[in-house]
């Protein structure tokens, strides 16, 4: 069996022109499919609606129409059990989902025909239509109501072993049912819905950790939207840092491509990764030897550095070993293009001399601006980035012994941080960016698109 897209993916960098404007980090649109697929789960497979139908009472059906048109009725009917219940959905633009129920019900009750007396079965199928509408948005959370609940009852199946109901019977106990059971099943849909209303809320409203930095409370921004293709969620995304500090985020508005063959699409907007990246990324500093234990091209820069130093300069260490310092400076951006994305870094790279006496010499104080190529994939419902060094832009920030020209370092400069930042780096990105389960859809056959 060939498995179908089930999940979508699209980064974005603000520059779409919105047909539907959101402002907030994350965006969903969910088709009908996926929903019918949710509801059903939710409803019928975990047996829910079983569940809540389970000692549910009928009126007694008093009537003329047995044997010899002796008075009829049929007392303590009630519900057996639910037979093939199917659930199906339509999205309505503008208003909410359509849920439609179809099911049989199997009845029981005592039947009295004249004095006869005895135990009587119906089988009745019935259609369930009500439109669900979600109101009442207020920090994360929506109401829903259902309007326009219709239940249709289908065939009817009598069976008494007796055998002396007459077919009149059929229409008296379909009328009686007509009557009754639309305002005895659209209360137990409405508790239903409600009910799973809570559950979804639960899978869009989390915090979730992100490691030990800290983590992102996911809650839904506005009241879903629906067109006749998609079901559209907008989350908020708080970035949290250990202690409670929020990490701010900018939002512009975007618009969702179009859905095609996946059951979901979710869009990350790059302010919000941007600042799920400064969460992941606080390495501290690193300072270590300029050896080959360190990294391989340590003799290399040594000999580099060592060659740059101007003659005759007295406060010069000679052949005494270096010391490298790596800091980051400010907070990583990740910057987003069609079909690329790049994460830009930049570190200071302090190489100096610690003397007998605790001074410090500093040969170079540098400054690297990187572009880092970024590769993406999920994991374990989360979003895992992983780098590699594209480019490196190499700057002069100050040298106590006057060296002016940095030209030939940026080749050992590259290598070094290749050597020792980017495993730091993947390292701290491998926790991967928990992504929220949007209504439980499984994130399968994920297709990532930038």
């Amino acid at each position: 069996v060939t498995m179908l897209k089930l999940f979508g993916i699209v980064f974005f960098c603000g520059l779409l022109s919105p047909s539907q404007e959101v402002l907030s980090g994350l965006s969903c649109a969910v088709s009908a499919g996926a929903m019918q697929n949710v509801l059903s789960d939710a409803i019928l497979q975990n047996g829910l609606l079983q569940q809540h139908l389970q000692g549910l009472v009928l009126p007694n059906i008093l009537g003329e129409g047995g044997l010899l048109n002796s008075p009829t009725s049929i007392t303590g009917l009630h519900l057996v059990k639910v037979w093939l219940p199917k659930l199906s959905v339509v999205l309505l633009p503008g208003i909410g989902v359509q849920l439609t129920i179809a099911a049989k019900l199997e009845l029981s009750g005592n039947c009295l025909v004249g004095l006869l007396s005895e135990l009587i079965d119906i089988l009745v199928d019935v259609n369930i239509t009500a439109n669900i509408k979600c109101t009442n948005f207020e920090s994360g959370t929506v109401q829903v109501v259902i309007e326009d609940c219709l239940c249709i009852l289908g065939a009817i199946k009598i069976k008494l072993l007796s055998g002396l109901l007459s077919l009149s019977v059929n229409e008296i106990v379909l009328n009686q049912l007509t009557a009754t059971l639309p305002g005895l099943l659209c209360p137990v849909v409405d508790i239903v819905v409600n009910l799973v209303n809570i559950q979804l809320l639960g899978t869009l409203n989390a915090v979730i950790p992100v490691g030990t930095a800290g983590t992102i409370h996911y809650q839904l921004a506005s009241l879903p939207f629906t067109s006749g293709l998609f079901l559209g969620l907008d989350l908020d995304g708080a970035v949290k840092q250990v202690g409670g500090s929020i990490i701010p985020h900018d939002s512009s508005p975007s618009a969702l491509p179009p859905l095609l063959d996946r059951l979901l699409v979710l869009g990350l907007r790059q302010s919000f990764l941007n600042a799920v990246l400064s969460l992941l990324i606080q390495i501290p500093p690193q300072t270590f030897p300029c050896t080959s234990e360190a990294f391989s091209g340590a003799s290399h820069l040594q000999e580099a550095i060592t060659t740059l130093i101007p003659a005759g300069c007295s406060a010069c260490p000679g052949t005494s070993p270096l010391s490298i310092k790596l800091a980051l400076s400010g907070n990583p951006l990740i910057l987003l293009e069609e079909n690329k994305a790049t994460v830009e870094l930049s570190v200071v790279i302090q190489v100096f001399v610690k003397s007998l006496d605790g001074s410090i010499l500093n040969l170079l104080l540098l400054k690297a601006d990187l572009a880092l190529n970024a590769r993406v994939s999920i994991a374990g419902g989360r979003l895992v980035l992983g780098l590699s060094l594209g480019s490196t832009s190499l700057s002069l920030e100050s040298s106590d012994v006057g060296i002016s020209n940095i030209s030939d370092l940026k080749p050992h400069c590259s290598s070094l941080l290749a050597e020792t930042l980017l495993p730091l780096l993947n390292g701290a990105l491998g926790v991967g960016i928990p992504l929220p389960n949007v209504l439980g859809i499984p994130l399968l056959k994920v297709d990532i698109r930038i």
